[in-house]
C-alpha cells in the first residue's frame, strides 16, 4: 500500500469542483460536488440518531434502493435535519436539478448538509450553485482539495487522504474527504466522509467492507459526546481501474479492506484531532483485554471522559480520571491488575501498575502530555484483545465556539 498526494480526485473518472453559493456563510466557498464520469456502486453508513436529517434520509433510500449512484452534492452552513416536508423536498428538488444538468437520473444522485439545525436550505441559491458545480468541475487534485475545504463549519483544517494498491495487477486507488469538528461522538458522529474509489466491486462487497470498518474507524471517535443528527460516511466505486471485480470474503477483498481502512482511520483521526477549541489528539488503547467488546467499551469511555479530556488540557496526569471512566464504562475488569502508560513524541512513561501510581516525575508527564497528540495505553492483563479510541482535549475554545455558533 502507498500513501498518496490526493483525496476524492485521486481515483480515475472522479472530478471536484466547490462553489460560493451564499448558503450561509459569506465570503467562502460552500457547496461542494464530487462525480463520477462512469455510474458507481454505491455503499453508506449513517447517524444512529433517531433525528435524522433530510438528507440522511434521502441517501439511505438511493443506497438501499438504487443500483447505482454518480454525484454527491453537498453544502455546508445549514443541516438541512429537523426541516419537515420542506426539507425533503429541497433534497428533491437538489437531486432534480444536478440530474437535469448532468444528464443522469435523480436516483444516482446523493446529497449531503452540514451546519445550522433547523433553518430551511435557500433552494434558488442551492440551484444556482449547482450549476455552477456542473460547470466547474475537474479531475485534478486542487479540485478535490477545493471541494474538502468547502464543507468545513468549524473545522481548522482541510481533511482528505489517498492510497493505492495493486489487485489482479491492476493499480486502485482510493481518496477521500472528511469534515467534522464539533458534535462528534461515537456511532457516528456531525461528520461527512466521502471516499472514492476506482476499484471494480460488487455494491454488496463494498457495502460490507465499509460496515465492518466503520466499527473501527468513526465509531470510534468523540469530541463532545454529541451524536449528530447528519452523520453520514458514503463510497462510490466505478470501476475504472479494471481490476478482476472484488468480491465479499476473497483475497482481493482483504487488501481491498485493508486500503479502504487505512483512508478511513486517517480521516477519523483527523476529526477527533481538529475537535473544536482542541489542542490535542487523545489516543486511547486498551489492550490485554479478554474480548473485543470489552476492549471498546473501555477505551471509549476513557476517550469521552469529559474529566480526563480537561486532564489532557491542563498537562495533568490525573490518572485516577482514566480508572474511574473505565469503571464506569459497563466492562468489568480487576482494578488491581490495570497497567497505565501516558506517550507521545516526547517519550513514554508509566504511571500506574497493578493499580497503585507508580514513582513517576509529575515533570515528564507534563511534558508528554504537552505535545499534539498524547497517547494512553491501558493493560488490563486478562486476555490478548485490543481496541483504539480517538478523542481530544477540552478546553475553553469549545464553549467559545458553541456559546454563539448560531450567530
Amino acid at each position: 500500500m502507498e500513501i498518496i498526494q490526493g483525496g476524492v480526485t485521486a481515483a480515475k473518472g472522479f472530478e471536484a469542483a466547490a462553489v460560493a453559493a451564499g448558503i450561509k456563510y459569506k465570503n467562502r466557498t460552500d457547496m461542494a460536488m464530487i462525480y463520477s464520469k462512469v455510474p458507481c456502486a454505491v455503499a453508506g453508513a449513517f447517524t444512529t440518531n433517531v433525528v435524522k436529517a433530510a438528507p440522511v434520509k434521502w441517501d439511505q433510500k438511493i443506497v438501499k434502493e438504487s443500483e447505482y449512484a454518480q454525484v454527491i452534492v453537498v453544502n455546508s452552513g445549514i443541516a438541512n435535519a429537523c426541516t419537515g416536508a420542506e426539507g425533503w423536498n429541497c433534497c428533491e428538488e437538489t437531486a432534480e436539478e444536478t440530474a437535469k444538468l448532468l444528464d443522469i437520473s435523480k436516483e444516482h444522485v446523493l446529497i449531503g448538509s452540514t451546519g445550522v439545525i433547523g433553518m430551511q436550505l435557500p433552494i434558488e441559491r442551492m440551484k444556482a450553485g449547482i450549476a455552477q458545480l456542473t460547470e466547474n468541475k475537474l479531475d485534478t487534485l486542487e479540485a478535490g482539495t477545493d471541494a474538502a475545504k468547502a464543507i468545513m463549519t468549524t473545522d481548522t483544517c482541510k481533511k482528505e487522504f489517498a492510497v493505492q494498491i495493486e489487485i489482479g495487477g491492476k493499480t486502485v486507488t482510493i481518496g477521500g474527504m472528511a469534515k467534522g469538528s464539533g458534535m462528534i461522538h461515537p456511532n457516528m458522529c456531525t461528520m461527512l466522509s466521502f471516499i472514492t474509489t476506482d476499484a471494480a466491486i460488487t455494491k454488496s462487497a463494498l457495502q460490507k467492507a465499509l460496515s465492518a470498518d466503520v466499527k473501527d474507524t468513526y465509531n470510534m471517535i468523540s469530541v463532545d459526546g454529541d451524536t449528530s443528527t447528519n452523520d453520514t460516511v458514503l463510497v462510490l466505486a466505478n470501476g475504472l481501474a479494471g481490476n478482476p471485480v472484488i468480491q465479499e470474503d476473497t483475497e482481493d477483498y482483504q487488501v481491498f479492506y485493508q486500503a479502504l481502512h487505512e483512508v478511513n482511520e486517517y480521516l477519523a483521526k483527523q476529526l477527533a484531532g481538529d475537535g473544536e477549541g482542541a489542542t490535542a489528539l487523545f489516543e486511547v488503547n486498551v489492550i490485554g483485554a479478554e474480548t473485543k467488546e470489552q476492549a471498546v467499551l473501555l477505551s471509549k469511555s476513557i476517550a469521552c471522559s469529559n474529566l480526563t479530556k480537561t486532564a489532557i488540557a491542563g498537562h495533568d496526569a490525573n490518572w485516577g480520571r482514566i480508572l474511574c471512566a473505565m469503571g464506569y464504562s459497563g466492562a468489568q475488569f480487576e482494578p488491581e491488575k490495570v497497567d497505565l502508560f501516558l506517550e507521545s513524541a516526547v517519550g513514554k512513561l508509566q504511571i500506574v501498575k497493578d493499580g497503585l501510581a507508580t514513582d513517576y516525575s509529575e515533570e515528564k508527564a507534563t511534558e508528554i502530555l504537552s505535545e499534539p497528540i498524547v497517547i494512553a495505553t491501558a493493560d488490563i492483563k486478562l486476555g490478548t484483545e485490543k481496541a483504539t479510541a480517538w478523542g481530544c482535549d477540552l478546553t475553553h475554545g469549545y464553549i467559545d465556539i458553541n456559546a454563539d455558533y448560531r450567530s
